[in-house]
């Protein structure tokens, strides 16, 4: 099988959360165990660190691999979604698996693959644990795909489990408020082993001392260690200076980010307290930390957030896709001051429209885009429910069509942001 060919099998094949929603989600880890049993346990060959939650994990979990390839570890990285290619989800030292890799993994266990019919996902976790495990690698990010409790990825038995923030998404799956979502994160918490929360917030912070306390691990806040500074910009650079205080010490370290989302704040500050945790497994210096912190995109590849596509107009895109998440991008957005500002965006169809909608200025001008999956909700009917919160413009059955709209509209001095969903900045990237 070709590369094109092997995709498409496993995304013809396999049910994926990404494409389809609920009826990809397997409620059990037994797959999962399976497939683990017959690749050999290969996650047991390496230190990993686990990090779950509902805003940031990503950024989280890009800026925590970069900081260890700044000091020098064989890093691997497991992410998800993927914006334009499968290979994104797995990486080592910022690397994509090559072609060549995932077609000799599929190749070679089709068998099993065929006989136990894993979901999308759960075939992605054992090629990554086991590529990882064949390239020997010192260290593996881990990103919990969905809530943690029964993700895939939480077989493994990390030095740390991290938890980022708690926001509303995927409550069908995870329960409809804070606590129960904060229940399932809570599920990667593992005997013993220490935990990171990024925000002490008082809806869940008890669920997450009661978790600990259940696997005897120690627990500890992140915001009630560090306080973190970003620079007054708006990130027009996609860059910002940022200065991070430890409370009990008063010691102040400053650097700059090259993710420039106000949200980053919180992130940031998990990020210190994750490296100040694990001095006894890694030999990590502050500067290690500042130039991990300093270079993510090109350590890492990460895309899509809060990034600069071009200038004049100038076109942002960002894949904060909740309440919570889009919260942080849309107050950023309007503290530009711009004659236009120009909004592509596009939800999946199970999105809370009431939670988000009303988050969006009405003094912009709208074109509600469709992106090319069958989860995408229909552009006429999210045209029709913005405009009952005032907002305003036009619907197009594609995202291509949305964006190239929007430019022939806009001034160069305008802005355009592109988001709403992770599937609708994929195809602008």
């Amino acid at each position: 099988m070709t590369y094109a060919e092997t995709l498409d099998f496993l995304f013809s094949r396999l049910p994926a959360y990404h494409r389809i929603g609920k009826a990809a989600y397997k409620n059990n880890l037994n797959n999962t165990l399976a497939l683990d049993e017959y690749f050999g346990n290969p996650h047991r060959t390496y230190k990993t660190i686990h990090v779950a939650g509902t805003n940031g994990k990503g950024s989280v979990s890009h800026m925590i691999a970069s900081v260890l390839q700044s000091a020098g570890y064989k890093t691997g990285l497991y992410t998800s979604p993927h914006l334009r290619d499968f290979r994104e989800r797995i990486r080592i030292n910022g690397e994509m698996i090559a072609e060549e890799e995932v077609i000799s993994f599929v190749s070679a266990h089709l068998e099993i693959i065929e006989r136990i019919s894993p979901s999308f996902f759960e075939m992605s976790v054992a090629m990554a644990f086991d590529f990882f495990a064949r390239s020997n690698i010192d260290v593996a990010v881990i990103e919990v795909g969905l809530g943690g409790r029964l993700d895939s990825t939480n077989i493994i038995d990390p030095v740390l489990s991290v938890i980022t923030n708690i926001g509303h998404d995927h409550m069908d799956l995870l329960g409809n408020t804070l606590g129960k979502i904060a229940f399932e994160k809570a599920g990667i918490i593992k005997n013993g082993v220490p935990v990171i929360v990024s925000e002490s917030q008082p809806e869940t912070k008890e669920i997450f001392i009661s978790g600990a306390g259940i696997c005897s691990s120690e627990i500890s806040f992140a915001d009630e260690l560090f306080e973190c500074r970003l620079d007054e910009s708006a990130g027009l650079s996609g860059e910002r200076e940022f200065s991070v205080t430890d409370r009990k010490t008063g010691k102040l370290a400053n650097g700059i980010t090259d993710l420039g989302g106000d949200y980053q704040s919180a992130n940031l500050k998990a990020v210190f307290a994750v490296f100040e945790k694990l001095q006894n497994s890694f030999k990590i210096s502050e500067q290690h930390i500042i130039n991990g912190i300093r270079n993510v995109k090109t350590s890492t590849g990460l895309m899509g957030r809060w990034q600069i596509l071009g200038h004049e107009p100038l076109m942002i895109c960002d894949t904060g896709h909740n309440k919570e998440g889009l919260y942080y991008v849309i107050n950023q957005l309007i503290r530009f001051d711009v004659p236009v500002l120009h909004l592509v965006i596009g939800f999946v169809s199970d999105k809370d429209l009431d939670s988000v909608l009303p988050l969006f200025p009405e003094k912009a001008k709208y074109y509600f885009a469709q992106a090319s999956i069958e989860r995408a909700l229909d552009s006429e009917i999210l045209k029709t429910k913005a405009e009952l919160y005032g907002l305003k413009g036009e619907s197009f059955h594609d995202v291509k069509g949305a964006l190239a709209a929007a430019i022939k509209n806009a001034g160069s001095d305008d802005l355009i942001f592109i988001g709403g969903s992770t599937f609708v900045v994929a195809e602008v990237l």
